[in-house]
């Protein structure tokens, strides 16, 4: 019985073909590869919309999202300035907040494509992790919406009472540190790094993309993009809904 070989610009079709089985891990960053642009601004456009950001807040967000755009931010720095906006705060409230405004704002920007790529895995059998710098109130509706089972990123830090001290626990998850997560992870859960999948737009994910066996960046930042060329990694193209063709149900790879 003859198969058909799968088509080498399909990623949905690459991963079809590909082995089954939990051994395999998918990995997917957040910000600019499953959405589009950074999820973290719904939650700040929120506060300034109800009035509860002061002035400072409002232009940390604006420079913070800007430094973001543009891989001029320590991610770390970023964090510790969210968490010290919100100290305080319940958990428990934030995370009510953080699932009205994925349904609100954010559902709507989840790039159709990479949605089928997380079905692809899911339908092989394979391990499917959301491993993102994010925070846990934008990170988990996300993984929610996927039925994406694990979730490595960032946890606010929580007084007695679960509200926030205006920290973020540590080791902040970002850049090496999310490749020792990820490390970590693989290693807890019998999965084979060679075998497994890393998706991600930014050049703070190198270190992980060296070391899994499918390398997949996604709309790749210019940094990322250099080293992809370099590597002569599969570069895999997405557009959000209603932008032209690879906005449609398959992404392309370039």
């Amino acid at each position: 019985m003859s198969t058909e070989a799968a088509d080498p610009l399909d990623p949905v079709a690459q991963i079809a073909s590909s082995p089954s089985g939990p051994h395999v891990g998918a990995f997917f960053d957040l910000d600019g590869t499953l959405v589009d642009g950074f999820t973290a601004t719904a939650h700040a456009g929120d506060r300034i919309r109800r009035r509860q950001a002061r002035i400072g807040e409002v232009l940390g967000v604006v420079e913070a999202a800007m430094r973001y755009r543009f891989g001029r931010v320590h991610f770390e720095n970023l964090l510790v300035r969210a968490a010290g906006y919100l100290r305080g705060e319940s958990l428990t409230e934030l995370d009510a907040i953080g699932q009205r405004l994925f349904t609100e704002r954010v559902r709507t920007r989840v790039f159709p494509a990479m949605h089928d790529i997380v079905l692809a895995h899911q339908r092989r059998g394979h391990t499917v992790v959301l491993s993102s710098s994010a925070l846990t109130i934008h990170a988990e509706p996300v993984a929610r919406y996927l039925e994406i089972g694990h979730v490595l990123c960032n946890h606010f830090e929580l007084d007695d009472d679960g509200r926030l001290t205006g920290r973020i626990a540590k080791p902040v998850i970002w850049g090496r540190q999310k490749a020792a997560a990820v490390k970590e992870f693989c290693a807890a859960n019998d999965l084979q790094l060679s075998d497994s999948y890393f998706y991600a737009d930014g050049e703070e994910d190198k270190a992980l993309m060296a070391v899994v066996g499918f390398p997949r960046p996604v709309n790749p930042r210019r940094g990322l993009a250099v080293m992809a060329a370099e590597q002569g990694w599969p570069v895999l193209r997405v557009s959000a809904p209603g932008r032209g063709l690879l906005g449609s149900r398959r992404g392309v790879i370039k």
